[in-house]
């Protein structure tokens, strides 16, 4: 019984301890900064890290599109033994 009682305490102190946390709400913001007409494009323009993401994007891109050439080319003409 005690244990129960307990269990039950710490349950209802966890559940209400949690929120009291306040998440602001950053909508109108991003909104303004995505529809701002400053000549970005919108998938650069959430900063630094999409900079980077995009770079990185465009990297793999281009190395697997030459992977992908030179695995045909050597497909296309074997090596003769």
């Amino acid at each position: 019984m005690f244990q129960h009682l307990r269990l039950q305490q710490l349950s209802s102190r966890t559940i209400s301890s949690s929120a009291r946390r306040q998440v602001d709400n950053m909508v109108k913001e991003k909104q303004k900064l995505f529809q701002a007409d400053n000549g970005i494009p919108v998938h650069l323009k959430g900063g630094a890290k999409d900079a980077i993401l995009y770079r990185a994007t465009m990297a793999l891109t281009v190395f697997g599109s030459g992977f992908v050439v030179y695995e045909l080319l050597n497909a296309a003409m074997p090596k003769k033994a």
